[in-house]
């Protein structure tokens, strides 16, 4: 199956909501490796903030659907300029997980900065207790870079920590 990503648009809002929230929150996450479940609980993303995401001049998101037309794939990029874009927002529905799906797509989102932006590097951010998903990226070509960012305790648009240790570890993959 080749799923191509598309520009999400405000009529994706809701689809882009719900995708995320399965990926990462809830009991229904837990069908797939990427659950924050045990660190975080409330949203993980709002109909606001996906409007701004999609809203934002210095970048897009990118959607994958199934042919049903059920949302499968999410990624937020950012163009930084200086020849670095961030990607956020990766999300892909437990139900297409394991499929190679999440390599697709950040080769796709890779790509589109590379085009787009002519960026030579891109940058994220991922909760540093998700040794896991650290592992994925890092299989990915993305290296720990050793920096770190604090977790935003007290603004619940970030979710609800289940625990007082939490903080962002930065990777960086050269894209050229």
């Amino acid at each position: 199956m080749i799923l191509t990503p598309a520009l999400a648009r405000h009529s994706d809002v809701d689809d882009l909501v719900a995708l995320v929230e399965s990926a990462y929150r809830g009991e229904a996450s837990r069908a797939g490796w990427t659950t924050e479940a045990d660190l975080l609980d409330g949203r993980r993303l709002d109909r606001e903030a996906a409007a701004e995401m999609i809203d934002d001049p210095s970048g897009v998101v990118l959607l994958v659907r199934a042919d049903d037309g059920s949302a499968l794939g999410s990624v937020q990029l950012r163009d930084l300029g200086d020849g670095t874009a961030y990607f956020g927002l990766f999300a892909i529905s437990p139900r297409a997980q394991g499929q190679g799906m999440g390599s697709r797509l950040m080769t796709a989102a890779e790509g589109y900065a590379a085009e787009h932006w002519q960026a030579r590097r891109m940058r994220m951010t991922v909760i540093s207790k998700r040794t896991e998903l650290v592992a994925f990226y890092e299989r990915r070509g993305y290296e720990l870079t050793g920096e770190t960012e604090p977790f935003p305790y007290g603004d619940e648009r970030f979710g609800i920590p289940r625990t007082d240790d939490l903080e962002f570890a930065v990777l960086v993959k050269q894209l050229v």
